[in-house]
């Protein structure tokens, strides 16, 4: 007998007789009934007390915002299924670097980039909450988490209200990363640290028509 069979052994041997467990009520709300403008208004109202940096624009104005939100960043890094005409305004000084599978780029790159840009996959507005899922168009969590300065392209159509509500648009065995404003930390004294688990500065663009 493995030592992993005889610990499940001895935890169903102590179980044996235990009552069954009560069921668990579910009476929290799992939809809502909020208009797009009015998703729109909260999770911008969340972002910003999140210090995070947002605009709302129409599909068209995304790689002239991009462009304005990297204007003095030396070099992106964008993962492989990232559309690049979102890039297309970018200065010609700005280098770029794409992550793919096959050609990852190592943490040392990745620290040394100054900013990335990646999509999303889904947005909680209650929370302020920006969740990417791995998707080609926003790539490996690291991209995402290592670079200083992140900015992501939320579609507004993926913007939900409740957590309830975004679970099963999402595939939870994936690797997630949740995203609420920059990264930002408080030790004992509450001194608030920034950058410690992510890019200190998180611009998000909400883009009407995505």
């Amino acid at each position: 007998m493995s030592a992993k069979e005889e610990i499940l052994g001895r935890i169903r041997s102590a179980l044996a007789d235990a009552p069954a467990a009560e069921e668990v009520p579910r009476e929290y709300r799992t939809s809502s009934d909020m208009s797009e403008e009015q998703l729109i208004e909260m999770l911008v109202d969340r972002l910003v007390d999140y210090k995070a940096g947002v605009d709302v624009i129409d599909a068209a104005q995304i790689p002239d915002f991009v462009a304005a939100k990297l204007g003095k960043a030396a070099s992106v890094v964008y993962p492989h299924g990232l559309d690049t005409v979102w890039l297309s305004a970018l200065p010609q000084g700005i280098a770029r670097r794409i992550d793919t599978p096959g050609a990852r780029l190592s943490v040392a790159e990745l620290d040394e980039t100054s900013a990335v840009v990646t999509s999303s996959a889904v947005s909680i507005a209650e929370s302020g909450t920006i969740i990417l899922d791995g998707e080609p168009d926003q790539g490996r969590r690291a991209i995402s988490l290592v670079p200083d300065h992140h900015v992501c392209i939320v579609p507004v159509s993926t913007i939900v209200q409740l957590l309830p509500e975004a679970m099963p648009r999402l595939t939870v065995t994936r690797p997630l990363t949740w995203i609420s404003g920059p990264s930002a930390t408080s030790d004992i004294e509450l001194e608030r640290v920034e950058g410690v688990h992510g890019p200190r500065v998180l611009d998000v663009l909400l883009v009407r028509g995505l």
